[in-house]
């Protein structure tokens, strides 16, 4: 570090720890117009357990036609055998899930939508018809004692609809909460969402009894909001932030979607005031570092700019 910087200047009303919901081998690498070997995938992941994140979500069980650069998901799982971190999955369908079972998978994830325009483009579905296909995958990972978490894109704005009802968010949510999730992850898909915004749908969760306490918040920082919208959201009580080591990924389906939140920006933050994450910021650092080399560019995350300025 520099200086023993950030100084920690605690926030009143904020919570004392927070769990990072690392999103980079998953939500960053299938956005990667390069294909990323299996093994530096494994090695990838094992760095960013070893920096002190609990939870890395490893990969997707999506049909290899669609996202290509996940389609070595079985290849993947066994060779992270002593990762201490959990490693969630996300599962598309009941195939999906199927496979992952198989491979002794214990936490998983879908992924839906609040707008029926995204729905449509990337589940060629109804938000209604979305939720009815994702009833049984949740039925069955919950009878086989898997944890399931509960993607839900648009909350805060569309591409093709443009602003989102507060309302229809909550409705939406509540409706994926009923089906069995333990966690549900807003989602901030295109990068559109504001402080003032994040309270409001937050507040509207709430009076449909979706506690804080039961969701994660996953911010993209197209318009750079994305650390003043994740303080929102922890003044509100949430506890869980998704982020991608070096600020990678954004979304296929949503074209204006830059990258996600870094989570080395978001460590700093937090660092500095004085929430607990478990994370050792030098040596997350340095496996972006290493990772923007195996991909030939380097990482969009200041924080890893400024740390490592002689590397980069």
């Amino acid at each position: 570090m520099t200086h023993g910087l950030p100084m920690v200047v605690p926030e009143p009303g904020l919570p004392d720890r927070v769990r990072i919901h690392e999103v980079g081998p998953r939500d960053g690498l299938q956005n990667e117009k390069t294909v990323v070997p299996v093994e530096v995938k494994a090695e990838f992941i094992r760095r960013l357990a070893e920096s002190g994140l609990t939870t890395v979500e490893a990969t997707s069980f999506v049909h290899p036609k669609w996202v290509p650069q996940l389609a070595d998901a079985e290849q993947l799982m066994p060779m992270l055998d002593g990762v201490t971190a959990r490693l969630p999955v996300l599962v598309p369908n009941e195939r999906g899930l199927d496979r992952a079972l198989a491979l002794g998978v214990r936490e998983i994830a879908v992924f839906g939508s609040v707008t029926e325009s995204f729905a449509k483009a990337n589940l060629n579905r109804t938000v209604d018809e979305s939720l009815e296909m994702f009833a049984p995958v949740v039925a069955t990972a919950r009878e086989a004692g898997v944890t399931v978490r509960g993607y839900l894109s648009m909350c805060f704005g569309d591409p093709w609809e443009g602003a989102v009802p507060v309302g229809q968010v909550a409705r939406v949510a509540r409706r994926l909460l009923d089906l069995g999730c333990d966690e549900l992850s807003l989602g901030d898909t295109i990068g559109v969402a504001t402080p003032g915004h994040v309270t409001a749908v937050l507040t509207a969760l709430g009076t449909v009894d979706v506690p804080a306490e039961r969701l994660a918040v996953h911010f993209h920082d197209t318009y750079g909001q994305a650390l003043s919208n994740t303080l929102a959201a922890l003044r509100h009580g949430v506890r869980v932030v998704d982020a991608s080591a070096g600020g990678l990924g954004g979304c296929p389906y949503a074209k204006s979607a830059t990258g996600n939140l870094a989570t080395e920006d978001l460590v700093w933050m937090l660092d500095g005031l004085g929430i607990d994450t478990g994370v050792d910021l030098g040596r997350l650092t340095a496996t972006s570092v290493w990772m923007a080399g195996h991909l030939g560019r380097p990482s969009p995350s200041r924080t890893v700019r400024a740390l490592s300025p002689q590397e980069l």
